[in-house]
């Protein structure tokens, strides 16, 4: 589920003595000292740490890593944030020189964030945008509407800047942002149509369709693929292209 692990980042202007924590990741005390050590073998120590959504994998360690540091958490949820304010896009963050944009991209979870380091540049996207692979829309938290949304904000964002890079919260850094992108709607696109064509060809609820739609993927990913099938399906019938939701699915207006 997690690829490689889950990335932590460590972000700081050249020469400064204080940085920025991204992720910090589970609660595991040997990974936050690898962390803390990494920030001390630079001279540096951290001055806040940044969340792009609060799954456990990328924040449940965030608190006590912040606590020992000395330094608060910001993240869009509250509830992760600690000693300030919380993130929202357009927010304009700086440390020690550091200017770190704050984007709104919902979807993967409804409290995801990308963030954006202009002078790199390049983009945090956590698990909006993977390094290998495609992410989970985690229905019901995660919306497809709002994932398929913030990929065009992405997208957009990386068009205007071309050699903006990839800064995922798992697997591979480095890679062209707009080419991923690109990529990733277009496998959206041809999930949709698979879930569809398997609605049509008799799927009569979500474990059905993928069955049907996921055949070839390993069976470990089926219950992550269950709730991206059930975002699916809910963004279908909002949208009218399916007359009725399969069973078991309750749709929400809006």
């Amino acid at each position: 589920m997690t690829l490689d692990g889950t990335n932590t980042y460590v972000l700081a202007e050249p020469g400064s003595g204080e940085a920025v924590v991204v992720d910090p990741g589970p609660d595991d005390p040997g990974h936050l000292r690898r962390v803390q050590a990494e920030l001390a073998h630079h001279g540096q120590r951290a001055g806040l740490v940044l969340l792009t959504h609060g799954h456990p994998d990328h924040a449940a360690g965030a608190a006590s890593f912040a606590e020992r540091a000395g330094c608060a958490v910001r993240a869009v949820d509250p509830a992760h944030c600690t000693g300030t304010d919380g993130l929202a896009g357009g927010d304009r963050l700086s440390v020690a020189g550091l200017v770190v944009e704050v984007m709104d991209t919902p979807g993967h979870t409804a409290d995801s964030a990308s963030l954006v380091l202009r002078d790199e540049p390049a983009m945090l996207t956590g698990d909006t945008v993977l390094g290998r692979g495609t992410t989970v829309v985690a229905h019901p938290d995660g919306r497809l509407g709002d994932y398929l949304t913030s990929l065009r904000r992405i997208e957009s964002a990386a068009e205007r800047m071309p050699q903006m890079r990839l800064l995922p919260g798992h697997g591979p850094a480095g890679a062209p942002l707009a080419s991923v992108v690109a990529l990733y709607r277009v496998h959206r696109g041809t999930r949709l149509a698979q879930v569809v064509g398997a609605v049509a060809a008799g799927a009569s609820d979500a474990d059905a369709v993928v069955a049907s739609v996921y055949a070839a993927v390993d069976r470990t990913l089926w219950p992550a693929a269950r709730l991206s099938v059930l975002a699916q399906l809910e963004y279908l019938c909002q949208a009218g292209l399916l007359v009725s939701p399969p069973r078991g699915l309750s749709v929400p207006d809006g």
